[in-house]
């Protein structure tokens, strides 16, 4: 596989409000096994949407990973153009600071938000563009990546594409290996 999708919770659905939250380095570790996994396979290519949370986490794991494989590249496809700027001070400059090092940044919508159905285009787009996709989600944790889940599981069903789980189990996992 050459590029995958990362998605999942957003920072609020995890309870995390503060950037030194304990939960946001369990996440990036495990974050950092798995994208080394994908990497030593052949993954050349992550791509996030821009969320708060998981996405944005993963982005700045990508970020020290390109050390160590200078060529992992890292996309943000937004689903409209104006996509955060309704976001506070802290949470816009996480956002800009990742686009800033991010090797492709684009919406898949040039307008700003109109309706769902760019939500969706969104999603299509990023299931089409990649070979599969990496989802901290828990099924008995209910949130918003259950739809981005969904439509991947329904894609996959029609062509070859890889879905992965990160469970809380996973995390707890982590946390317990230290």
């Amino acid at each position: 596989m050459k590029t995958l999708v990362l998605t999942g919770y957003r920072s609020y659905e995890l309870g995390v409000f503060q950037d030194n939250d304990p939960k946001i380095e369990v996440i990036k570790k495990v974050l950092k096994e798995r994208l080394t996994a994908y990497l030593e396979e052949g993954l050349e290519w992550l791509l996030i949407g821009g969320n708060l949370g998981v996405e944005l986490w993963g982005a700045q794991t990508a970020f020290l990973l390109r050390e160590e494989y200078p060529e992992f590249k890292i996309g943000v496809i937004f689903p409209f153009a104006d996509f955060g700027s309704q976001w506070q001070e802290k949470n816009a400059s996480l956002l800009t600071e990742v686009k800033l090092k991010a090797d492709f940044v684009e919406a898949v919508s040039h307008k700003p938000y109109e309706s769902p159905a760019q939500l969706k285009n969104h999603t299509q787009f990023l299931l089409e563009h990649s070979g599969g996709s990496l989802i901290l989600y828990d099924d008995e944790f209910p949130g918003k990546p259950q739809w981005f889940l969904k439509d991947a599981l329904d894609f996959s069903a029609k062509r070859p594409y890889q879905v992965e789980k990160i469970t809380m189990d996973d995390l707890q996992n982590a946390l317990s290996e230290g």
